[in-house]
């Protein structure tokens, strides 16, 4: 992953694209800043995943504050960085197969009720290592379990 985020970082270069080459490199920065934080321990791929969504969802805030400010123009800056972002998460789960994975879950874990709601969605999201974003496993499990 770090690999692509460095070829399309040169590709944005080359190209003269300042947005895009802008936004690969505020996401190389806070894979940096992460990589100093665990020290000598590599980043995996999932901690990659990781960073892109926290970055999305810093977009997404920003967004609704914009549009609740007026400022449609920063509001449709922080769009296109999101959709820049997006580029690097794997293809989402659809809610077929999200459903499925959560009624084998289930079944696996051997949950019977809300209390064992947390421990469900906890394996889900590994399962699923960020192709669902927690809010709509959580409401999936929510809705599934008795």
């Amino acid at each position: 992953m770090l690999d692509q985020l460095s070829a399309q970082i040169k590709a944005a270069m080359l190209a003269r694209d300042a947005d895009r080459l802008s936004t690969l490199r505020m996401l190389k920065s806070a894979l940096g800043y992460l990589q100093i934080e665990r020290k000598s321990e590599p980043l995996t791929d999932a901690d990659f995943i990781a960073m892109v969504q926290r970055e999305i969802k810093k977009r997404q805030d920003s967004i609704t504050q914009f549009e609740q400010g007026g400022r449609m123009e920063l509001a449709e800056k922080e769009k296109q960085e999101a959709i820049i972002l997006q580029t690097f998460l794997p293809i989402p789960l659809t809610l077929l197969e999200l459903e499925a994975m959560v009624v084998a879950t289930i079944q696996t874990l051997g949950a019977t009720g809300k209390k064992e709601m947390g421990a469900v969605i906890k394996s889900v999201q590994a399962q699923a290592a960020g192709r669902a974003d927690g809010k709509s496993i959580s409401a999936l499990v929510g809705r599934l379990l008795p």
